[in-house]
């Protein structure tokens, strides 16, 4: 029986279709999905997401938040999630880039460390963008 696995974003669902399985970046490392998966609910962390299905295998780059598995379903509630197969390489060096030196001058300045984990986030979402292309090539 094949996993049912959704992906939805504040704008929209970014991904719902049966799947054989996916790898998850959660806090306590990453953790392969198949059918009948133990229930789960854990924290996503700013990744790389392997979906496999129809015989291919493909990756997403996923911002923060939560997985929950139950039964057959993987359902992701993340801030961002990303098909990084049709995004330019440059572009996304241009936003690391950025995203490093905007975390760099947060870090010397009087920044909340609420703020500096944002900033952190935002950097580890555009490396993940950067790892997700390399392996979907």
């Amino acid at each position: 029986m094949p996993l049912v696995l959704e992906i939805v974003t504040p704008d929209s669902i970014a991904f719902s279709k049966e799947v054989k399985s996916v790898v998850v970046p959660t806090l306590n490392g990453k953790i392969d999905i198949l059918s009948k998966h133990i229930p789960i609910i854990d924290r996503v962390i700013p990744g790389d997401l392997k979906i496999e299905h129809d015989g291919e295998i493909n990756y997403l780059a996923i911002g923060s938040g939560f997985v929950e598995v139950y039964g057959d379903k993987v359902s992701i509630i993340t801030d961002q999630a990303i098909d990084v197969s049709e995004e330019d390489e440059t572009a996304i060096d241009e936003a690391i880039h950025k995203a490093k030196k905007s975390l760099e001058e947060g870090k010397k300045s009087n920044l909340e460390r609420a703020q500096i984990e944002q900033l952190e986030a935002v950097a580890r979402f555009e490396m993940a963008k950067k790892i997700a292309r390399k392996k979907s090539l």
